[in-house]
């Protein structure tokens, strides 16, 4: 409905600056993912006690959505990539209102997870609209270092998790744990009236449908390929048993049919060459995946904890994690400007080892401020990390296949979600108990071990950082 404006942000030159009424909308759409993480974190337990669930049934309302978002990411993004934002924004933020209702009227756990499968689908856009606009916007101003805007991005997003928690526990002390599905209804509404009136209907990101006819573009076996190993790897992982041994063997056999549909494909759905080529990329998913197995078993296993375990109400339990975001906040601010990658991801990494080594030391008789201490310790990593990986995608990603590559890094983010949920339902059971919290805790320190060597021995960091200055220049 608009068209990019070219007169605003001058700066003293004669090239224009960002759009900023794209802001709202790119702003918004990236924040849904994170508002329905953080507030059913606080929601798992009252929702298992009215549905008469055990933690291990209701972990599958955490991996629903983190399945229907890995799939969904990807190939939302590589569409935009195609078509642009605009028409893929206003479906999913629309399918979000859709899963709000269907979650606030659902009579039993199993409509729920529906509601949850929806919402991952629904919230898939965002996050690759918002850089697939940054990259256009990078081409059409001729200033391809958007540090502010990227850091804003990262900022929305751990202010929205700051937010979560208490909202969430405050939602549920007001309406009952359907409020927080209900909340997506009025958010979507928003979402759908900014993306009508501020997004740019021209496609300008990435490919344009010159290869033939759009659909032809798509690679559908592709997708299809992708989806099956995808969510084969996925429902391992959320049950792991050597009884679901099958599904692995669908994973390898449907990985190779991938890997060769890709190669020989004319329009590939993931250029597997290119990634292939790209090492500082690949090492960046890599990365993405165990920072987020941490991340996410503490943002769903600590707060089960904090209620079952040490006897908190969900909104004290989402107070506690507060000094966690808005340290996160104050990192992200303060290191966005710095171009610095590796400085980021090294600090990050000792932060989520140190926070799990406290972790270890909780008891149900703990004071509140070790709790704290604990949220505080995390909100160095939680900060830091999730701004260095998403800027080193920007720099690093083909910039034909922004929107897709942002995509991809939030599926990787995912598949480690999957990874801690699986962990979080395994060392609780039936109940989050000290021990549990512990077990889990141990899982969480060897995932951040293990991000701390693969930032050690990689000697690509400081490629995206030296591609951002001369961007810059």
């Amino acid at each position: 409905m608009t068209e990019a404006k070219t007169d605003v942000a001058q700066s003293g030159t004669d090239k224009p600056g960002f759009d900023r009424r794209l802001l709202p909308p790119m702003l918004l759409g990236s924040v849904l993912n994170p508002v329905n993480s953080t507030i059913i974190s606080v929601a798992l337990v009252p929702i298992g006690r009215a549905l008469g669930a055990p933690s291990s049934q209701t972990a599958w309302l955490v991996s629903a959505l983190y399945l229907a978002t890995s799939l969904g990411q990807p190939v939302v993004g590589r569409l935009i990539d195609i078509f642009g934002p605009r028409r893929l924004f206003l479906l999913s933020t629309g399918l979000v209102g859709v899963a709000g209702a269907v979650g606030t009227l659902a009579p039993d756990l199993g409509v729920l997870i529906v509601a949850r499968v929806l919402l991952g689908f629904g919230t898939c856009a965002g996050y690759p609209s918002a850089m697939a606009l940054l990259r256009s916007e990078a081409k059409r101003t001729g200033r391809d270092s958007p540090g502010g805007v990227l850091t804003a991005l990262a900022v929305t997003n751990q202010t929205i998790a700051v937010v979560g928690p208490l909202l969430g526990g405050l939602l549920i002390s007001v309406g009952g744990w359907r409020a927080t599905f209900a909340l997506n209804v009025p958010l979507a509404a928003l979402a759908v009236l900014l993306g009508l009136l501020r997004l740019p209907r021209s496609a300008g990101t990435g490919e344009s449908p010159r290869h033939g006819r759009p659909v032809a573009q798509l690679d559908l076996p592709g997708m299809g390929l992708f989806a099956a190993m995808l969510t084969s790897l996925l429902l391992f992982l959320m049950n792991l048993h050597l009884r679901n041994w099958y599904l692995l063997v669908i994973v390898a056999a449907a990985g190779t049919a991938f890997a060769v549909r890709e190669l020989r494909a004319a329009t590939p759905f993931i250029d597997l060459r290119v990634l292939g080529g790209n090492t500082p990329l690949l090492a960046t998913y890599g990365r993405a995946l165990v920072a987020y197995v941490v991340s996410y078993a503490f943002l769903y296993g600590f707060s089960q904890w904090t209620e079952e375990g040490y006897g908190l109400t969900p909104f004290h339990a989402g107070l506690v994690q507060i000094p966690m975001f808005l340290l996160a906040i104050g990192a992200s601010i303060i290191s966005g400007r710095r171009r610095s990658v590796r400085g980021k991801l090294l600090t990050g990494a000792v932060g989520q080892i140190v926070a799990c080594l406290v972790m270890l030391t909780l008891t149900g008789t703990s004071p509140l401020w070790m709790l704290l201490l604990v949220a505080l310790i995390f909100g160095l990593p939680q900060g830091l990390n999730s701004l260095a990986l998403q800027n080193s995608v920007y720099y690093q990603a083909d910039s034909e296949r922004t929107a897709s590559s942002a995509g991809l890094l939030r599926t990787f983010a995912y598949v480690g979600s999957m990874i801690a949920s699986s962990a979080t339902a395994s060392s609780f059971g039936q109940r989050a108990d000290t021990g549990g919290m512990h077990q889990l805790a141990w899982v969480m320190l060897g995932a951040g071990v293990l991000y701390l060597l693969l930032t050690v021995f990689d000697r690509t960091l400081g490629r995206a950082a030296k591609t951002a200055s001369g961007a810059a220049e």
